[in-house]
């Protein structure tokens, strides 16, 4: 069965900036912001809309393996949400059946966006305390945050 686990997080960007760099641009900015974590993006299928398929290729020694290959679920341009489920790797090498997060972006202000962050996830077996929503979220969190500090300096 499916369980989720959301969080949130409010950002000192505008929500347009914040949409193009966390859904449009995502495949440059990435790599650039966590490169001790993320070698690169690859866009191997899709134009960058539902059915995208990105492959995260990772630096050896993270823990989760050396790639994770992600589908784009939903994009939504009107209501600033995106939907990355992992599809192969990553968290399902370490016992996870399913893993999504669901990025939805709301203005609060001229430069302000909240962030939500949903993460659907399930597993067949015990897992691993490091993969737990509670703990993925905060890698989520961080990369929210790391992406807000790149946008703010690059403004």
């Amino acid at each position: 069965m499916i369980k989720e686990f959301s969080t949130q997080a409010q950002v000192s960007v505008g929500l347009e900036t914040m949409w193009r760099g966390l859904a449009k641009d995502f495949n440059d900015i990435v790599p650039k912001i966590i490169p001790n974590i993320v070698k690169n993006v690859e866009m191997v299928e899709g134009d960058g809309g539902v059915g995208t398929i990105l492959i995260f290729n990772f630096l050896t020694g993270e823990g989760r393996g050396n790639y994770q290959r992600e589908r784009i679920t939903e994009f939504d341009e009107v209501n600033h949400e995106i939907g990355l489920q992992v599809i192969e790797g990553g968290y399902l090498n370490k016992g996870l059946s399913y893993y999504k997060t669901t990025y939805q972006l709301s203005a609060i202000g001229e430069n302000q966006t909240l962030v939500n962050v949903k993460i659907s996830y399930d597993h067949d077996s015990d897992i691993d305390e490091s993969i737990k929503p509670i703990k993925t979220s905060e890698s989520t969190l961080f990369f929210v945050r790391t992406l807000e500090k790149y946008l703010l300096n690059a403004a």
